[in-house]
């Protein structure tokens, strides 16, 4: 069998490469996931036609250092090698801690200045929150916001924008991002549980950053992202209790939201916050929800099986468990409203995205599952994860249809970023993590869905693995270190986080889902970061053999 096996042969519905991959005509899938070996570092392996170059890593100085950090991924409190013969002990790190740069948000922004009053920063940023950092008296992580310059030269190539909100506090460490046109705002995610919650940026520098989080609620929120209206979809990962009988497996324990604001132009003006509710196929006119007594009874529930089961189509519907002209502006824990309000909770949902040419009424989100190859849920109870389709009228509706698009399995598992890459096909990568990967002897890979394709039928082809990601020096060292159980506090395996595919367009015409993408063409650019280890932030890019 030829191993290089054309996207054309492998995708369900016939398709034009154009759409697909701006005009690469012969872009091949990797054949395989490249394999973890203890103390072995692998390159990243890209599908045939695309290639990539560092726009920042971990080591990149930061044009205006700061007493938390002087480098895009690490912080001030150890050195970024660890020295000979190093032991981590309490009170002493063999290695900085690693900040690990997150989503990716790309933007042409003319007229944004930086740290240098009397140097030209060009027109072309893309921004970060970072999510680990250094651990303050309160035992919180710091984080901080970064953007990078993409016409700068090296020495202006990465302003840190802020470290403290606009009060002085210090920001937390942030997951999730997306721009707001309206506001003209950045909207970061703290994935910190009832301590997360949603701040707003200015993109200039020194950044204003605000907490909204008495309008959008304190949760373990990650993806966010806006419609048409201006309403914005915010995913909740936060992981559930492991079962007694079921200790491999977690109990669905996180929410899809969606906040309604009163004046999109202004946040901070409040709105509703409302979770997303999904009808019971098993127990007609009931809601399918969380109980609290016996997390074994939710795992394996009929319910849970029947959401990651094909063909099964539910009834949603969006319930208000927060409006600020009723209950005010403190925040609030959205997660526990949405309990008592018996909304649906899902298996680690993290991200999610709107389908192009949809009119935002078609939305797909993932679910990353247990991210254990022995997990009891297994691919009927959704322990291997899945991506879910959410469908309205109108995206402005109250109520829809919610059916599952794929299935993951061991090999398939622990989806996280997203990103159209056409009208019709759509990227998943994967975040398993150190177990899985080494259960599966497999790191991740980020993987395109013909959106058209029915996975349900066992002879449509496997989704397309475009990236099969490596492990640099770094996160094979860290790797090393963490599996020694000795305290060493970063992580291991690379992630591949950041997916991104924009234009750059800023205002309301140019948000994610409103115009069809066009990889490598009319100003159209793919992102990534290959999270842990260096940290390195990509942009993928076409083969110079292959531009027209």
């Amino acid at each position: 069998m030829h191993l290089k096996t054309t996207l054309c042969t492998l995708l369900a519905a016939p398709l034009a490469m154009a759409a697909m991959a701006g005009s690469i005509a012969d872009l091949t899938t990797v054949p395989n996931a490249n394999p973890k070996a203890a103390g072995v570092a692998v390159p990243n392996v890209l599908a045939q036609g695309l290639n990539e170059v560092a726009v920042a890593q971990g080591a990149t100085r930061l044009e205006n250092p700061s007493d938390l950090s002087s480098f895009y991924g690490y912080n001030n409190d150890g050195p970024m090698v660890p020295a000979p013969g190093a032991v981590q002990t309490s009170g002493h790190n063999v290695e900085a801690s690693k900040t690990e740069p997150d989503k990716n948000v790309y933007l042409i922004l003319p007229g944004l200045w930086g740290a240098d009053a009397n140097y030209n920063y060009g027109t072309r940023f893309l921004f970060q929150g970072h999510e680990a950092g250094v651990k303050d008296a309160a035992g919180n992580d710091r984080g901080y916001i970064t953007r990078i310059n993409l016409d700068a030269d090296a020495a202006h190539r990465v302003t840190l924008l802020a470290q403290t909100d606009r009060f002085g506090n210090p920001l937390l460490t942030m997951d999730g991002s997306t721009w707001y046109p309206w506001s003209k705002r950045l909207l970061f995610t703290a994935e910190l549980g009832n301590k997360g919650g949603v701040w707003q940026a200015t993109p200039e520098y020194p950044s204003i950053v605000e907490d909204i989080s008495g309008a959008l609620g304190r949760g373990g929120y990650e993806g966010i992202q806006a419609d048409l209206y201006g309403n914005l979809i915010i995913i909740e990962d936060v992981g559930g209790k492991r079962g007694t009988l079921n200790s491999h497996a977690r109990q669905a324990n996180s929410f899809v939201y969606r906040f309604v604001p009163k004046d999109r132009n202004d946040l901070t003006r409040g709105g509703k916050l409302q979770a997303l509710q999904v009808m019971s196929k098993t127990n007609a006119g009931l809601p399918i929800e969380f109980h609290a007594t016996n997390p074994d009874a939710d795992i394996l529930s009929q319910d849970m099986k029947d959401l990651h089961s094909y063909g099964l189509v539910f009834q949603t519907q969006w319930v208000t468990v927060h409006d600020t002209d009723i209950n005010g502006t403190v925040p609030f824990d959205a997660n526990a409203l949405a309990k008592a309000a018996h909304a649906t909770p899902f298996k680690r949902p993290e991200n999610g995205q709107f389908r192009p040419g949809s009119n935002f009424r078609e939305f797909y989100f993932n679910e990353t599952g247990d991210t254990h190859a022995e997990t009891e849920a297994g691919a009927a109870y959704g322990g291997f994860g899945a991506i879910l389709k959410l469908v309205q009228k109108d995206a402005a509706d109250d109520k829809g249809t919610l059916t599952l698009f794929y299935k993951g399995d061991a090999a398939h598992s622990g989806f996280d970023n997203v990103a159209f890459w056409s009208e019709d096909h759509i990227v998943f990568t994967e975040d398993a993590g150190d177990t899985l990967h080494t259960q599966r002897n497999a790191l991740d890979s980020a993987y395109l869905f013909n959106v058209n394709a029915d996975y349900a039928n066992p002879a449509t082809p496997a989704p397309v693995r475009i990236l099969a990601q490596g492990r640099d020096s770094s996160a094979t060292l860290d790797a090393a270190y963490l599996a020694a159980g000795n305290g060493f506090q970063n992580d291991g395996d690379n992630e591949i986080t950041g997916w991104h595919v924009s234009d750059g367009d800023a205002t309301p015409a140019g948000l994610l889902g409103a115009k069809r993408p066009k990889p490598f063409k009319d100003g159209w650019r793919v992102f990534y970061t290959q999270q842990h280890g260096d940290n390195t932030t990509w942009e993928i890019i076409k083969t110079k053999q292959n531009d027209e």
